[in-house]
Protein backbone atom coordinates (compact mmCIF):
# COMPACT_ATOMS: atom_id res chain seq x y z
CA UNK A 1 0.00 0.00 0.00
CA UNK A 2 2.57 2.51 1.06
CA UNK A 3 6.23 2.61 -0.57
CA UNK A 4 9.33 3.95 -0.15
CA UNK A 5 9.87 7.70 0.71
CA UNK A 6 10.77 8.00 -3.43
CA UNK A 7 7.56 7.86 -4.38
CA UNK A 8 4.96 10.62 -6.58
CA UNK A 9 3.28 11.47 -3.08
CA UNK A 10 6.78 12.73 -1.80
CA UNK A 11 7.50 14.75 -5.17
CA UNK A 12 3.97 16.67 -4.61
CA UNK A 13 5.04 17.53 -1.55
CA UNK A 14 8.72 18.44 -2.90
CA UNK A 15 7.06 20.39 -5.97
CA UNK A 16 4.96 22.28 -3.65
CA UNK A 17 7.79 22.78 -1.07
CA UNK A 18 9.84 24.52 -4.01
CA UNK A 19 6.47 26.44 -5.59
CA UNK A 20 5.68 28.35 -2.49
CA UNK A 21 9.22 28.78 -0.70
CA UNK A 22 9.94 32.09 -2.56
CA UNK A 23 6.28 33.39 -2.24
CA UNK A 24 3.92 32.12 0.87
CA UNK A 25 0.84 33.38 -0.76
CA UNK A 26 1.26 30.73 -3.35
CA UNK A 27 -0.12 28.03 -0.48
CA UNK A 28 -3.17 29.71 -0.30
CA UNK A 29 -5.90 27.52 -1.30
CA UNK A 30 -9.85 28.05 -1.36
CA UNK A 31 -11.93 25.26 -1.55
CA UNK A 32 -15.59 25.64 -1.52
CA UNK A 33 -19.32 24.60 -1.74
CA UNK A 34 -22.40 25.18 -2.62
CA UNK A 35 -25.93 23.92 -0.91
CA UNK A 36 -29.71 23.73 -1.86
CA UNK A 37 -32.57 22.31 0.37
CA UNK A 38 -34.58 19.16 -0.85
CA UNK A 39 -37.49 17.58 1.13
CA UNK A 40 -37.88 18.04 4.72
CA UNK A 41 -34.18 18.77 5.90
CA UNK A 42 -32.36 17.39 3.26
CA UNK A 43 -29.68 19.15 1.00
CA UNK A 44 -27.74 18.75 -2.59
CA UNK A 45 -24.39 19.47 -1.99
CA UNK A 46 -22.55 20.56 -5.47
CA UNK A 47 -18.63 20.84 -4.28
CA UNK A 48 -16.32 21.17 -7.53
CA UNK A 49 -17.82 19.08 -10.11
CA UNK A 50 -19.36 16.39 -7.30
CA UNK A 51 -22.81 16.74 -5.97
CA UNK A 52 -23.73 14.78 -2.81
CA UNK A 53 -26.80 14.40 -0.96
CA UNK A 54 -27.51 14.84 2.61
CA UNK A 55 -30.64 13.46 4.85
CA UNK A 56 -31.44 13.06 8.35
CA UNK A 57 -33.21 9.26 9.49
CA UNK A 58 -36.63 9.77 10.19
CA UNK A 59 -36.23 10.36 13.79
CA UNK A 60 -34.64 13.10 13.02
CA UNK A 61 -37.33 15.08 10.63
CA UNK A 62 -36.13 13.33 7.60
CA UNK A 63 -36.57 10.66 5.26
CA UNK A 64 -33.26 8.68 5.91
CA UNK A 65 -32.16 8.86 1.54
CA UNK A 66 -28.52 9.76 2.45
CA UNK A 67 -25.68 10.01 5.62
CA UNK A 68 -26.67 13.19 7.80
CA UNK A 69 -24.12 15.75 8.38
CA UNK A 70 -22.34 14.78 11.45
CA UNK A 71 -22.11 11.35 9.75
CA UNK A 72 -20.26 13.20 6.79
CA UNK A 73 -18.18 15.02 9.45
CA UNK A 74 -16.95 11.37 10.01
CA UNK A 75 -16.43 10.43 6.76
CA UNK A 76 -14.33 13.74 5.51
CA UNK A 77 -12.72 12.89 9.01
CA UNK A 78 -11.68 9.68 8.30
CA UNK A 79 -10.65 10.19 4.74
CA UNK A 80 -8.51 13.24 5.65
CA UNK A 81 -6.72 10.79 8.08
CA UNK A 82 -6.28 8.46 5.00
CA UNK A 83 -4.62 10.87 3.11
CA UNK A 84 -2.64 11.98 5.99
CA UNK A 85 -1.16 9.05 7.01
CA UNK A 86 -0.91 8.16 3.34
CA UNK A 87 1.22 10.84 2.81
CA UNK A 88 3.39 10.92 6.07
CA UNK A 89 3.95 7.25 6.03
CA UNK A 90 5.90 8.37 2.47
CA UNK A 91 7.34 11.32 3.75
CA UNK A 92 8.52 9.27 7.09
CA UNK A 93 9.71 5.82 4.73
CA UNK A 94 7.35 3.77 7.04
CA UNK A 95 6.03 1.07 5.42
CA UNK A 96 1.86 0.55 5.40
CA UNK A 97 0.70 -2.88 4.21
CA UNK A 98 -3.02 -2.11 5.36
CA UNK A 99 -4.56 0.88 6.75
CA UNK A 100 -8.41 1.29 7.66
CA UNK A 101 -9.76 3.94 10.45
CA UNK A 102 -13.19 3.73 12.17
CA UNK A 103 -14.74 6.73 13.95
CA UNK A 104 -17.94 7.61 15.96
CA UNK A 105 -18.99 10.55 17.61
CA UNK A 106 -21.70 11.09 20.64
CA UNK A 107 -24.34 13.77 19.93
CA UNK A 108 -26.73 14.60 22.24
CA UNK A 109 -30.02 15.87 20.36
CA UNK A 110 -31.18 18.20 23.03
CA UNK A 111 -28.34 20.94 22.03
CA UNK A 112 -29.40 20.38 18.42
CA UNK A 113 -32.98 20.99 19.26
CA UNK A 114 -32.81 23.89 22.07
CA UNK A 115 -33.99 21.59 24.32
CA UNK A 116 -31.29 22.61 27.18
CA UNK A 117 -29.10 25.27 25.90
CA UNK A 118 -25.97 23.76 28.39
CA UNK A 119 -25.51 21.12 25.98
CA UNK A 120 -23.54 21.65 23.40
CA UNK A 121 -24.93 20.96 19.57
CA UNK A 122 -22.19 19.05 18.37
CA UNK A 123 -20.00 16.00 19.19
CA UNK A 124 -18.98 15.67 22.65
CA UNK A 125 -16.35 13.63 21.66
CA UNK A 126 -15.02 11.16 18.82
CA UNK A 127 -13.17 8.13 18.82
CA UNK A 128 -10.96 7.51 16.01
CA UNK A 129 -9.89 4.31 15.66
CA UNK A 130 -7.02 3.18 13.34
CA UNK A 131 -5.95 -0.34 12.74
CA UNK A 132 -2.34 -0.35 10.57
CA UNK A 133 -0.18 -3.24 9.48
CA UNK A 134 3.15 -3.25 8.38
CA UNK A 135 6.26 -4.60 9.16
CA UNK A 136 7.32 -1.65 11.17
CA UNK A 137 7.24 -1.38 15.29
CA UNK A 138 5.10 -0.19 16.72
CA UNK A 139 7.23 2.90 18.00
CA UNK A 140 7.75 4.06 14.11
CA UNK A 141 3.76 3.94 13.59
CA UNK A 142 3.49 6.04 16.89
CA UNK A 143 5.54 8.18 15.26
CA UNK A 144 3.43 8.31 12.09
CA UNK A 145 0.29 8.65 14.28
CA UNK A 146 1.73 11.65 15.87
CA UNK A 147 2.86 12.94 12.53
CA UNK A 148 -0.73 12.61 11.45
CA UNK A 149 -2.49 14.07 14.19
CA UNK A 150 -0.21 17.16 13.95
CA UNK A 151 -0.46 17.65 10.11
CA UNK A 152 -4.36 16.66 8.94
CA UNK A 153 -6.79 19.45 8.02
CA UNK A 154 -9.56 17.92 8.96
CA UNK A 155 -9.05 16.63 12.36
CA UNK A 156 -7.15 20.46 13.05
CA UNK A 157 -10.23 22.02 12.13
CA UNK A 158 -12.16 20.10 14.62
CA UNK A 159 -9.58 20.45 17.59
CA UNK A 160 -8.60 24.41 16.95
CA UNK A 161 -10.57 27.26 16.27
CA UNK A 162 -11.41 28.20 13.11
CA UNK A 163 -13.22 31.70 12.76
CA UNK A 164 -16.72 31.17 10.66
CA UNK A 165 -18.10 34.52 9.12
CA UNK A 166 -21.75 33.68 7.96
CA UNK A 167 -23.06 36.21 5.68
CA UNK A 168 -27.25 36.37 5.44
CA UNK A 169 -28.62 38.01 2.24
CA UNK A 170 -32.11 38.52 2.08
CA UNK A 171 -34.61 40.54 -0.11
CA UNK A 172 -35.15 42.68 2.48
CA UNK A 173 -31.68 42.87 4.05
CA UNK A 174 -29.47 43.04 0.71
CA UNK A 175 -26.21 42.02 2.63
CA UNK A 176 -25.54 42.02 6.31
CA UNK A 177 -22.58 39.92 7.80
CA UNK A 178 -23.68 38.11 10.97
CA UNK A 179 -20.59 36.58 13.04
CA UNK A 180 -21.51 32.73 13.44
Amino acid sequence: MTAASDTPLNDIVDATAQAVAGDPAKAQVLFSAAGIAEGAVGSAVTAGTYTVRVDEPAALGGAGTAPNPVEFYLAALISCQVVTYRFWAQRLGIVVDGLRIDAEGDLDVRGFFGLDDTVRAGFQQVRVTVHIDGPEPAQRYAELQAAVDAHCPVLDISTGPTPVLTTLITAELENSTVPA
